[in-house]
């Protein structure tokens, strides 16, 4: 959105992350492999759907817009979330490790936007910082145990492995002040896969494009479904 300061629009981004990724983990509801973890990805979700209400607040602040019309009345190149958040769930270990890449980036940048100069996203990063620690803690106890589990729980996180590992490298473009520490990002990961069993994959390319609203046709298909309730009924309220 043009005209809006720096700030409001790495709030957007990141509200966009937390919307796109929390809907995601809701697909989950009634689906998950336990009643616990049934509750916990729910639980999580939650968590990423009110960092986006805290984020879109502050953006919608500076553009005039509330939340609802930000996350409902925008169109997929209106996005700004990374890729990763708006790739389909496929099995329980590919939403795992998705969750884990998100989370081991989430953490240090939240801890990092905790010392802010504007007084309202270091509020923010103060409150997401504790929950996404919880996240990163979760998915990655999951992705020791299904690397260093079964023969076919190995195989799934480690096709989970080739096909989101170029999709990790968008997070550390430096976009909208977000960049975070790339070596300590992947000294981190690498200890967990390591744990698991796991290689990081010899390729260095990327895919790109999600901050600049270039997106893949996931997005489109899930705000169809996410906005479709707004749209048909703008103004709704239960």
């Amino acid at each position: 959105m043009p005209g809006i300061c720096e700030g409001a629009r790495c709030a957007l981004a990141l509200g966009d992350d937390a919307l796109i990724l929390g809907h995601r983990l809701s697909e989950w509801c009634g689906h998950a492999p336990m009643l616990e973890e049934d509750m916990a990805l729910a639980n999580i979700g939650l968590d990423l759907i009110g960092q986006a209400r805290l984020l879109y607040g502050y953006a919608g602040a500076a553009s005039g817009l509330s939340e609802d019309q930000l996350a409902y009345f925008r169109d997929a190149p209106q996005f700004r979330n990374l890729l990763i958040c708006e790739l389909p769930n496929g099995d329980f270990a590919r939403t795992m490790l998705r969750q884990y890449f998100f989370s081991a980036y989430a953490v240090p940048m939240w801890q990092a936007m905790t010392d802010a100069r504007d007084l309202t996203l270091a509020a923010i990063a103060a409150k997401a910082v504790k929950e996404c620690a919880y996240h990163l803690r979760h998915s990655a106890e999951w992705v020791i145990r299904l690397g260093d589990g079964t023969p076919e729980s190995h195989a799934r996180i480690a096709a989970a492995l080739e096909l989101l590992w170029p999709y990790t490298g968008e997070m550390f473009e430096a976009n909208h002040g977000m960049a975070v520490d790339l070596a300590g990002w992947t000294a981190a990961v690498s200890g967990v896969l390591t744990e698991a069993g796991l290689q990081v994959p010899a390729s260095n390319w990327m895919q790109s494009g999600g901050r600049q609203g270039r997106h893949s046709e996931h997005l489109g298909h899930l705000l169809a479904e996410m906005q479709f309730l707004q749209r048909a009924y703008p103004g709704a309220e239960w």
